[in-house]
């Protein structure tokens, strides 16, 4: 097992890792909207596609050091505070994956850390 951190980043503030490398597969921690080489967080008010913006461009960098990317993904689970946000996010995740169709589940819930609108978990092989 090797754990997985954005080269160039800040160490999470809690105690996990970004994701962690077992038997072939990358499993990414909870992804939220906070810049991950930076730890910004994005204002709570912030909409719902600028916030999926930055969990895509996270997902996209932890991929990428852990020695995956977005085609090897075989599975997501997408947490969103609104069921109305399902048409947005849907799109934007198409947009982001493009043809490649990943196991996908999306779970509304009543609320995300940091009052956030999606946090976002992936499964990749490498």
């Amino acid at each position: 097992m090797i754990t997985v951190q954005v080269s160039g980043s800040l160490q999470p503030a809690g105690h996990y890792a970004h994701a962690v490398v077992s038997n072939g597969l990358v499993f990414t921690s909870g992804i939220l909207p906070i810049k991950i080489k930076t730890s910004e967080k994005l204002p709570v008010e912030s909409g719902i596609e600028e916030q999926a913006a930055v969990v895509f461009d996270n997902l996209k960098q932890i991929l990428a050091e852990a020695g995956s990317d977005a085609t090897k993904v075989v599975k997501t689970t997408v947490y969103i505070t609104d069921g109305n946000h399902w048409g947005v996010v849907n799109q934007l995740y198409a947009t982001f994956f493009g043809n490649h169709k990943p196991a996908r589940s999306i779970i509304p819930v009543k609320e995300l850390h940091f009052g956030y609108q999606i946090e976002l978990e992936a499964v990749a092989e490498l």
